[in-house]
């Protein structure tokens, strides 16, 4: 097995994400491999924007929601000692962009969190779940527990 040289964390902010976190920076300190991080919007209305896609977080939008997401990623980057051109903060589909960014940086792993949802949850599909069939490199889905 060749070691992991990049690795994408998907951050999410969910009560679980510390715990995937800290496991996808202690595999980037086991293998002295690149830590990058993404976060995809999906939860607040993107604003008449010239920035695309990709949110530029050293730019003030003017846009409060938008700009507290940007300082807790910002917060994040600097607790996971991620360099911050290794963190991309975007708006879109996450289980798309994950996926894109990975490719698009030659990812060799993603690290993610998955809650091993059955029924009705499994068949409506989950981040983690398309990620896996989708990713052109390995996927380390971290089981969470919920409360």
């Amino acid at each position: 097995m060749q070691d992991y040289q990049h690795i994408l964390l998907a951050v999410d902010y969910s009560d679980h994400g510390v715990t995937v976190a800290g496991k996808a920076r202690a595999l980037a300190d086991s293998y002295q491999a690149k830590l990058s991080m993404i976060h995809v919007l999906d939860n607040i209305p993107m604003p008449d924007t010239n920035y695309g896609t990709v949110i530029p977080v050293a730019k003030n939008s003017g846009y409060e929601l938008l700009e507290e997401e940007k300082a807790r990623f910002m917060q994040w980057g600097r607790q996971l000692r991620v360099e911050p051109g290794n963190r991309w903060l975007i708006w879109g589909v996450p289980k798309q962009e994950i996926v894109r960014i990975a490719g698009q940086e030659q990812v060799d792993l993603i690290v993610l969190g998955s809650h091993g949802r059955h029924g009705w949850a499994l068949l409506l599909g989950s981040t983690a779940n398309s990620v896996l069939h989708h990713a052109q490199c390995d996927v380390l889905a971290v089981r969470l527990q919920d409360s």
